[in-house]
């Protein structure tokens, strides 16, 4: 009879607290998005000690990396054949859904060496996207060369696809600066295929001076990566450990599902503390503030 009446008691408690709740509280779950780095953040590092450093990334808190830096010609990541690179990352316990590869000798010269090889190092680590991580000056200089841009992206992604793997862009802040009216983000958007997905980094948006969220609710769905970089409160062109800054993390985080994000990648291109204890630190925030 006593577990029967604290049954119902409990049951009335918790009717009373859906009632009592802010709308949409009750129906918020814990985030399924797992604590990833762009290894960027660690490029004075791995040169030297390769296996040391992303020993040191999954102690810091990490479960996923995003590469950059894969030698075409050495076919290698920091002396490691993709192959291998996978294998230390396995026995780290980190996986590597996507990665930084240059579009340079395609945009420049239409060859396709360079992406043939990208695709065979995105295979080798388990990859499912690779990311175009950044467009020369010397390809954006009119509107007429933002939708060559698109139409460049469209082609390495139609290769990407072919090859089962998907394509995104990642920005900084010049794709906000418009040229007679017209952003380049703006076209990138438009006219690039929808199956072509962007690597929202949230600090270039806020520091070009717009708003993350709008974008996700102008383009929802679109951003199903995120570059997790914070803004340093006094001097607003370096970073600083995620939560120490002038970046509304919360706020953003709320809107996962509106963005279609799938993988987050704290980045951080400068240091104020030992690089170990920075990561670490911002690891921690993501994981216990950002995604509760």
């Amino acid at each position: 009879m006593n577990n029967r009446r604290d049954f119902l008691k409990q049951s009335a408690m918790l009717s009373a607290g859906m009632l009592l709740a802010k709308p949409g509280m009750l129906l918020a779950a814990p985030s399924n998005l797992k604590v990833g780095i762009q290894l960027y953040s660690m490029r004075d590092f791995l040169p030297k000690d390769v296996k040391g450093t992303i020993a040191k990334v999954a102690k810091a808190g990490y479960k996923e990396v995003e590469t950059f830096g894969y030698d075409t010609t050495k076919k290698s990541f920091w002396g490691l054949s993709a192959k291998d690179f996978k294998s230390l990352l396995s026995d780290n316990g980190l996986t590597s859904p996507s990665g930084h590869y240059g579009a340079d000798l395609f945009f420049d010269k239409g060859k396709t060496d360079d992406q043939k090889a990208y695709i065979d190092a995105a295979h080798a680590l388990g990859q499912t996207t690779i990311v175009i991580p950044y467009l020369n000056d010397t390809w954006r200089k009119t509107v007429a060369d933002f939708s060559t841009c698109a139409q460049k992206i469209n082609k390495i992604a139609a290769m990407n696809k072919a090859a089962g793997l998907k394509t995104g862009y990642h920005n900084h802040n010049f794709e906000f600066e418009a040229i007679n009216g017209t952003m380049l983000y703006d076209v990138l958007l438009k006219e690039t295929d929808p199956s072509v997905t962007f690597e929202m980094d949230l600090y270039w948006v806020v520091r070009a001076g717009h708003d993350p969220i709008k974008l996700m609710q102008q383009h929802p769905g679109r951003f199903s990566m995120w570059h997790v970089k914070d803004m340093d409160k006094k001097n607003h062109g370096i970073n600083t450990e995620i939560g120490s800054g002038t970046i509304d993390f919360k706020k953003i985080f709320t809107e996962q599902k509106l963005s279609g994000v799938k993988h987050i990648f704290m980045e951080q291109e400068n240091f104020g503390m030992d690089a170990y204890a920075s990561i670490t630190q911002s690891a921690a925030y993501i994981k216990n503030t950002l995604l509760k």
